[in-house]
């Protein structure tokens, strides 16, 4: 079955968000599936992305619109292929011209990795069924298809057209920046807190997705944990490979562990990469590995990652006690600060791991940008002993 999205970037919506002045007003009402679509928007190479392409497009939201020109601006491939297009089209005052597209890695090895768990395909069901109750800011979806067995294709407005500043994976957020984060997780995080309902609703939170990742990710923990670290040099204190190659062999028991506690949506890829600003402002972007977990996770991966150790080291116990306060306030008050603590060191090992991993596979990440991450994640590793909380 093909998934087509369309939202209206420009027009004003009832329930619109007003983030900030100037901000992008996104409706809050979740985006609508039209199953009537019969146009095949699903691209497989640069190439595909041609005027037929993103007239097909341009016709949902102004049909009698007529696109001239397409143009592809750059192309830059890691987990998915993303590419920015300009579409040279009669609509100036619907749409925007410059379009971000996401296909399937041209990567083999990366594509092997995202295809059996349907990494897109969670994203763009992320988008069309949960993003417009999501208390998050996000960027506007132009058009997204999947079907099972051809793959998903992704359109949204590109972010610099409107004004915002896209994050680099190896950014070190300031404090006011890590505060915002903060904040707009724990609001996250309580807004979907322990809704099993909502869970059981939408299958592809878990279910073969769920179970093909989690398996494939254990049966290739020991000899991927064993090739990063080799990779690494010196950036892993040597203190930490035996630990690391135990956490790769106890992958599958510790994975149960670290899904333990109250559950709620988690975005498990908070690096600095994934977010895009209005000033101190953040929007969250890249939701391929969306799931139900704990959100502690979310706190410590974003912390590792995206903070300098120096910085980390300074505000992190502020940090998780405003996540905590944030939670307090929406009437979630069944955690302690102790039992916090606790589960954050314990996430902290993740953080490290998808580093590790991102490396080992290699063509995923920006290589400067994947080894400075991994520089921060060891140190958070190291500095709270985070092995040790899982029993390795």
């Amino acid at each position: 079955m093909a998934d087509f999205l369309k939202v209206p970037v420009r027009r004003r919506c009832k329930n619109a968000i007003i983030n900030r002045p100037n901000f992008l007003r996104i409706c809050s009402n979740p985006l609508n599936l039209d199953r009537s679509v019969k146009k095949n928007i699903l691209a497989h190479r640069p190439q595909q992305l041609n005027r037929l392409w993103a007239q097909s497009i341009v016709n949902h939201h102004a049909p009698q619109a007529k696109v001239t020109d397409i143009a592809i601006q750059s192309i830059n491939i890691g987990t998915t292929t993303r590419l920015r297009v300009q579409v040279d089209h009669s609509a100036t005052d619907i749409l925007p011209a410059n379009w971000f597209v996401k296909i399937p890695s041209r990567h083999l090895k990366s594509r092997m990795i995202t295809a059996l768990p349907r990494l897109l395909h969670k994203e763009i069901s992320f988008y069309n069924s949960l993003s417009g109750t999501t208390p998050l800011r996000l960027p506007p979806v132009l058009a997204a298809q999947s079907r099972f067995g051809f793959g998903s294709t992704l359109v949204m407005s590109d972010l610099s057209e409107l004004g915002f500043t896209p994050g680099q994976p190896s950014d070190a957020l300031s404090l006011e920046q890590a505060i915002q984060v903060i904040e707009q997780l724990a609001e996250f995080h309580a807004h979907f807190w322990n809704r099993s309902d909502l869970f059981a609703a939408h299958d592809w939170l878990g279910g073969f997705n769920a179970s093909a990742e989690n398996h494939l990710g254990s049966l290739l923990a020991v000899p991927l944990m064993k090739r990063g670290l080799s990779l690494t040099g010196t950036l892993i204190p040597a203190q930490l490979h035996t630990p690391a190659l135990r956490y790769a062999a106890n992958r599958r028991r510790i994975m149960k562990f670290l899904a333990g506690g109250v559950q709620t949506l988690v975005h498990h890829d908070c690096h600095p990469g994934n977010f895009f600003w209005n000033g101190a402002v953040p929007g969250f972007l890249d939701w391929q590995l969306i799931r139900t977990g704990e959100g502690i996770g979310d706190i410590a991966y974003f912390l590792a990652n995206s903070l300098a150790p120096e910085t980390r080291r300074a505000h992190e116990k502020q940090l998780l006690t405003l996540y905590l306060a944030t939670l307090d306030n929406r009437g979630i008050r069944e955690l302690d600060e102790q039992y916090l603590y606790h589960r954050y060191r314990a996430h902290l090992t993740y953080a490290l791991e998808a580093m590790v991993i991102t490396l080992a596979i290699g063509d995923m990440m920006d290589l400067t940008s994947n080894l400075e991450l991994i520089r921060r994640t060891a140190q958070a590793v190291a500095d709270h002993d985070s092995f040790a909380a899982v029993g390795v």
